[in-house]
């Protein structure tokens, strides 16, 4: 299957509700992540577009869009969020899958999730391009930030990290991840 076949067949009313993404023209499906998932991934997606809309340049996405990472065969990912970098307007996002890498993704562990599919996926996206991996364990309240040709660096609690290199006065903290309004960090 191509890109542009499983963009169809996913958005079929038999598909609604489910997750799947295409690994070297084979369908793939992914259980759903559940509420804690739910909500970490819209933390991060939340502090990319606070830097995204403070710097007024670049975008983040979410939901798990789609990126095409390879062709002939074609393998679509879904990381749960992405930040480009680069400035555009609204009429220019595609509504079917992007083909640039982004600057930075986003994989939130869900509860089955395992290590060496979720390594996996961090490396399968390095290699294609994108700058940035952040792998986010909400039962561990850490985060593991790869580069590629670089070790992993694990943020917890109060740790904060920046990449003034790849994200100019970008800082966070595990913690922000993690924090509920109205709750006592």
């Amino acid at each position: 299957m191509t890109a542009d076949e499983f963009f169809d067949w996913g958005h079929r009313p038999e598909n609604r509700d489910r997750r799947f993404e295409l690994e070297r023209g084979q369908v793939i499906e992914l259980p759903l992540g559940g509420e804690r998932h739910g909500f970490v991934c819209a933390n991060a997606c939340r502090l990319l577009l606070a830097y995204a809309f403070e710097r007024r340049q670049g975008y983040a996405l979410s939901n798990g869009t789609g990126l095409i990472l390879e062709r002939d065969p074609d393998t679509v990912r879904g990381p749960d969020v992405v930040l480009y970098t680069a400035t555009r307007r609204f009429d220019e996002l595609r509504s079917r899958f992007p083909a640039e890498p982004p600057t930075l993704a986003v994989e939130v562990l869900s509860p089955d999730d395992r290590w060496p599919e979720a390594t996996r996926r961090v490396t399968d996206f390095l290699r294609h391009g994108i700058v940035v991996v952040w792998l986010v364990d909400p039962d561990a309240k850490a985060v593991a930030v790869h580069r590629a040709d670089q070790s992993p660096l694990v943020f917890e609690g109060g740790d904060e990290w920046t990449w003034e290199e790849v994200l100019p006065g970008f800082r966070c903290r595990a913690a922000d991840l993690f924090h509920l309004p109205g709750a006592t960090p």
